[in-house]
């Protein structure tokens, strides 16, 4: 199979949030400490497999925060 060619490079996913969570991944971009050190020193292939983990990480975060009714906002009473 054929490799496609990249021509740009791939941009950082950071979204200016910063703050990690309890598990040490960033809240905005779910990148983990070493990962947003090395960013500039990953090769192409390794700067995709990070966005791949980091969309894992998304993914798992979002299933979890439905799944557990803490996270739910609660609805104001009426009275």
């Amino acid at each position: 199979m054929a490799q496609q060619l990249e021509f740009f490079e791939i941009p950082s996913p950071c979204r200016g949030i910063c703050q990690a969570d309890d598990r040490g991944y960033c809240r905005g971009c779910m990148r983990s400490r070493d990962e947003r050190f090395n960013w500039i020193k990953l090769s192409d292939p390794q700067k995709r497999d990070v966005l791949r983990l980091c969309r894992q990480r998304w993914l798992r975060q979002q299933r979890n925060d439905k799944s557990d009714p803490s996270n739910q906002p609660e609805q104001p009473s009426l009275f």
